[in-house]
């Protein structure tokens, strides 16, 4: 196929959907389904925007169910019902048979990564403006929300205070029963601090109240406090967020804290390699093509994708990395030991399930978590959850 200059389509897209493709040896299905955050989020919104590019460049048409939750959206994948979620931070708790996925039905997933988008949004603890709180140390004393039954959310919030060398035990706990509500309470001045997305609308609900907002600063050079925080959610990274709630954020005067990706696009160790192979090439080398047509999609670039993060990566998508010289032995090394991780977790799993653990829905959690800590320890691996 003629190839044309990249360069030369930035200017011509929007009149011209059907151009040439910029990716080749691509081979999708007619029909590709997934499974990601309601409609009308971030997420669901940049998968409309890539299903429309695989419609009008590879005759694709992307199927995408909405599911409001952790659970609606992974258990399709899990039963193999579609071989794709654009998910959140829960596809690592699945790979690690954690918190929800620390159920019968659940356990370690054989997840796999496809791509990841990480923008120009932070995620992170929010606090009022009225708190004179400026580092995550200064929460100490402070009402912190806890959301009941949103493991990422408060995990979040654990991992920033950990930054600051805090625990809940150094906070006032203030739960409630959920996101929406929390922020709420924080410009009712119930509570202080919440965790969320620099660029959610309840931030920026809480930065047109009165009591305004400020976001807690994480120094990239505090190598203590960054430890402590990733060893508490080791999918963090430090990351400058112009995109912000609050008049002092922007572009000239980034949010100096953290991010992880969002969405995280994924499928398990058995999906098709032509799809996976085909997806990435699609993602990075049409990224031109899509990367304006809704809100994060620049996050897609090849620039951000994080090459040693904490899932492994389709072995389709490996291979093509190492096609396009972007793969390197440090990175083959990071790879295998998520891939040795996985396997010790899912070996673990089996044993375990066939010890007759505890009926007992707390006991069976408290025993798994037991076991799996000391199968990751015994292999010099840090397990992270207990």
């Amino acid at each position: 196929m003629h190839k044309i200059n990249k360069s030369l389509l930035v200017g011509v897209l929007s009149a011209a959907p059907l151009f040439a493709h910029s990716a080749e040896n691509v081979e999708l299905p007619g029909t590709l389904a997934m499974t990601a955050y309601g409609t009308g989020s971030a997420g669901y919104t940049q998968m409309v925007s890539i299903g429309n590019l695989l419609k009008n460049e590879y005759d694709t048409s992307v199927r995408i169910l909405p599911g409001e939750n952790d659970v609606s959206r992974m258990t399709p994948l899990r039963m193999g019902r579609v071989p794709l979620c654009a998910c959140g931070i829960a596809s690592y708790y699945g790979s690690e048979g954690v918190l929800l996925f620390a159920d019968p039905d659940w356990g370690p997933q054989p997840i796999r990564l496809i791509s990841t988008s990480t923008a120009s949004f932070g995620l992170g603890v929010a606090v009022a403006g009225d708190t004179n709180v400026k580092t995550p140390a200064d929460l100490k004393g402070k009402r912190v929300a806890y959301i009941r039954g949103d493991d990422a959310l408060n995990v979040g919030t654990e991992a920033f205070l950990a930054f600051g060398g805090l625990t809940w035990d150094d906070v006032e706990r203030v739960e409630f029963p959920g996101y929406g509500r929390a922020f709420e309470g924080i410009v009712a001045n119930q509570v202080d601090a919440a965790f969320t997305m620099s660029v959610a609308p309840p931030a920026q609900q809480l930065a047109a109240s009165p009591r305004g907002i400020v976001w807690p600063e994480l120094d990239p050079a505090d190598k203590e406090g960054w430890k402590r925080l990733q060893n508490v959610a080791p999918y963090f990274q430090p990351h400058k967020a112009t995109s912000a709630a609050g008049e002092a954020y922007g572009k000239d005067s980034p949010w100096i804290g953290a991010s992880y990706p969002y969405p995280i696009l994924v499928g398990n160790k058995s999906l098709d390699d032509k799809t996976a192979s085909s997806l990435i090439r699609v993602l990075i080398e049409d990224h031109d093509k899509y990367k304006d047509a809704a809100p994060g999609n620049a996050g897609y670039a090849l620039e951000n994708q994080n090459m040693q993060w904490v899932i492994p990566y389709h072995d389709a998508v490996v291979e093509y990395y190492k096609e396009i010289g972007h793969w390197t032995d440090a990175m083959q090394a990071h790879q295998d030991k998520l891939i040795k991780r996985q396997e010790i977790l899912q070996t673990t799993w089996k044993s375990f399930l066939d010890s007759n653990p505890p009926e007992d829905e707390d006991a069976f959690r408290s025993s798994w978590m037991k076991v799996r800590a000391e199968a990751l320890q015994a292999e010099g691996m840090a397990p992270v959850f207990r």
